[in-house]
């Protein structure tokens, strides 16, 4: 099957099941969608639209290539490189399913300052404080192989950078408000994205390492 192809699949996949089902359960569970407004400042729009168009450009990718727009990179268009990108795009999908599900009635997309919900701290969340973007950023490499072209490429890098501007500049100070000295105590002994990386050092700095 052509790889454009697979890659599509593979994205709606990921669709149907880290945002459709996951959003429908969540309902289910709390009558509310998981799914909040962007209300904050500049920071919080600059993410929230950066990433509606990490998503747009990572799926344009292969549908500019299955329309021989842009072509797969020479260094990576080996067929094994395709199918470890196929490979890794179903763990990242399956990890993304179950951090969310570990996440339980805590589930959200974006941030309400509002609400304040629980803490979760037990399962994955005890080794990464995000394991749902530990895990799309695996999808994200994983189907960047399955089309490796250059806007693939420009679609995971803008994911990752505008995470990181997410989570540390919106979700992190919320969680400090919310949580205080709980959170503090987290942050300062479970990693960011991997297990002991990015742990804040609030007594030195009181800001992300």
């Amino acid at each position: 099957m052509n790889a454009a192809v697979v890659a599509l699949v593979l994205f709606g996949v990921f669709g149907v099941l880290g945002f459709g089902w996951r959003s429908w359960l969540q309902h289910r569970r709390t009558g509310s969608t998981g799914f909040r407004r962007i209300n904050g400042g500049v920071t919080d729009w600059i993410a929230g639209a950066g990433f509606a168009l990490a998503l747009l450009v990572a799926v344009s990718a292969p549908i500019l290539q299955l329309c021989n727009v842009v072509a797969p990179l020479s260094a990576l268009s080996s067929g094994w490189i395709q199918y470890a990108g196929i490979l890794i795009a179903i763990l990242g999908i399956a990890a993304t399913v179950y951090a969310q599900l570990q996440m339980g009635d805590s589930w959200r997309i974006g941030v309400d300052e509002q609400e304040t919900t629980t803490l979760v701290r037990t399962g994955v969340f005890g080794q990464v404080r995000n394991p749902i973007y530990t895990a799309m950023f695996t999808f994200g490499f994983g189907v960047a192989l399955v089309t490796p072209n250059i806007v693939a490429c420009a679609g995971f890098i803008l994911l990752v950078g505008t995470v990181e501007l997410q989570v540390r500049h919106v979700e992190e100070p919320h969680l400090l408000r919310a949580h205080g000295d709980a959170y503090r105590a987290y942050s300062a002994t479970v990693g960011r994205f991997v297990p002991g990386v990015g742990l804040v050092r609030w007594r030195e700095s009181r800001r992300a390492s």
